[in-house]
């Protein structure tokens, strides 16, 4: 049977952003900002974004293309004889399950609280940052209500999957890619108008010395380069899959670079939502490193819309969760295509059947995270935590950087595919192309520097 594509390169460009814009664009990166010195973290980030991302985004876009294969079965068509960079395949499909087995239940807290806003029910608690904690411990401690929202989450985000790539995936995705874009602008504009937002878009925008006397710069050097780097998922399949979905017209630089610009302005619009309303609301941002973790959106952010009244503060944050639902969904629906690509190539199935063993099986996978804060509160790991923290400890610290590794490794190495395969293949088509001196750096320093992110990360985790 003839492999699907997309039928439009805007289509591709905005489903491949939309899997690497979610949870860690709009939360993740203007807290982390906040803890580590305003501006000037956020100009080290962009050139690691640069460094990083870009050049691994270009291996996995390339080896999804040249093989028009998933995970499943990509290195395998590329790979030379008795050589084993296919094992890759089940890290590669272990980190995608593993990421939407902790993704879903987030994303169904998402659901919720569109839910409370929606309904001004979450007026209710008051502004109080501890008042609203404790709403959400007791929210997320609902079993049988998270259990409901995760499962809506996979059901719907299956449903969309098995209508097929185009008429399922391209198209709910493009409109929702769509609406993101409108409803961040949107916010964005608003809390540029607040009476706080000079101070906060300095604090944001205009590097300084001042903001990072207190920080180690070694650790907001590492801390920018992990962002950059876990921000486009790449290194578990995710990136390479939508790479096979696409004909040869265009070079793959060019559209890793309009990715990744993509995914970079939802972060950097995100720090225009946030800093304005911190500084308004709250005095600034009162955040360090150990924060930076989801509950934020639901205490502070909730007690600054709350703060704005019941009229402008329910349609802000009916409209903040709202791009969030869309922010995270278009991930899962794009995580979700690999897991069916995987199934469709390693078996006979048909794709609804494999959507439907799915709605099932990353369901019951999904159970410790939505445990974690119920009845297995107290099961947890030292220094990481529990269910939740782990299962994103192993994909962010371990599953990503290795995988970002075996694809440079595999494009770059005389052992793997080579880098005049991999040359070849990234500069077929009309665009901008791959210079030999990126493609030195690749082969001679990025393992190196990816090696070292991830020896680091799990060195200050532990010792």
């Amino acid at each position: 049977m003839e492999r699907e594509k997309f039928s439009s390169r805007l289509g591709f460009i905005l489903i491949s952003a939309g899997c690497a814009i979610g949870l860690g664009n709009v939360y993740r990166f203007p807290i982390i900002t906040g803890a580590y010195g305003g501006a000037l973290f956020v100009l080290i980030y962009l050139g690691f974004l640069l460094l990083l991302g870009i050049p691994v985004m270009c291996a996995e876009l390339s080896v999804g293309r040249a093989s028009q294969r998933s995970i499943a079965s990509s290195f395998q068509q590329l790979e030379k004889p008795g050589q084993k960079w296919h094992l890759m395949q089940y890290l590669g499909i272990g980190g995608n399950y593993l990421l939407m087995m902790c993704y879903t239940t987030i994303a169904g807290w998402m659901l919720i609280y569109f839910g409370k806003y929606l309904s001004g029910d979450i007026f209710s608690v008051g502004t109080d940052v501890s008042a609203l904690g404790a709403h959400f411990g007791g929210t997320v401690g609902n079993t049988w209500l998270i259990l409901g929202s995760t499962l809506a989450t996979i059901a719907l985000c299956l449903l969309i999957c098995s209508l097929g790539l185009q008429k399922g995936v391209e198209r709910i995705t493009k409109y929702m890619m769509i609406a993101l874009l409108v409803l961040i602008i949107g916010l964005a504009a608003y809390c540029c108008t607040l009476s706080g937002a000079g101070r906060g878009l300095k604090f944001y925008l205009i590097p300084s010395a001042e903001g990072m006397k207190n920080t180690n710069v070694g650790t907001v050097i590492t801390a920018a380069m992990g962002q950059a780097f876990f921000t486009l998922s790449v290194g578990i399949g995710s990136i390479a899959i939508f790479g096979s979905y696409i004909s040869k017209e265009r070079s793959l630089l060019g559209e890793a670079v309009t990715i990744t610009a993509l995914d970079t302005f939802i972060a950097i619009a995100s720090g225009f939502i946030i800093f304005p309303a911190c500084f308004t609301f709250t005095g600034g941002v009162n955040v360090n490193a150990s924060t930076v973790d989801p509950s934020f959106l639901f205490t502070t952010l909730s007690s600054i819309f709350n703060h704005m009244g019941p009229v402008t503060g329910r349609i802000v944050g009916t409209l903040f969760f709202l791009f969030m639902i869309f922010a995270a969904y278009s991930t899962v629906i794009a995580v979700f295509e690999n897991i069916i690509s995987f199934w469709l190539e390693k078996t006979k199935l048909s794709r609804r059947t494999v959507c439907l063993i799915n709605l099932g099986l990353i369901f019951v996978l999904s159970l410790p995270a939505i445990f974690s804060k119920s009845i297995w509160e107290q099961i947890k790991i030292p220094k990481i935590g529990g269910f939740l923290d782990i299962e994103d400890f192993v994909v962010s610290n371990l599953l990503l950087p290795i995988g970002s590794m075996v694809y440079v490794l595999f494009c770059t190495s005389r052992y793997g595919w080579g880098r005049e395969n991999f040359q070849k293949e990234i500069n077929a088509g009309k665009g901008l192309k791959f210079p030999k001196w990126l493609c030195v750096y690749m082969t001679y320093v990025l393992p190196i520097v990816i090696f070292g992110l991830l020896v680091y990360s799990l060195v200050g985790k532990f010792i």
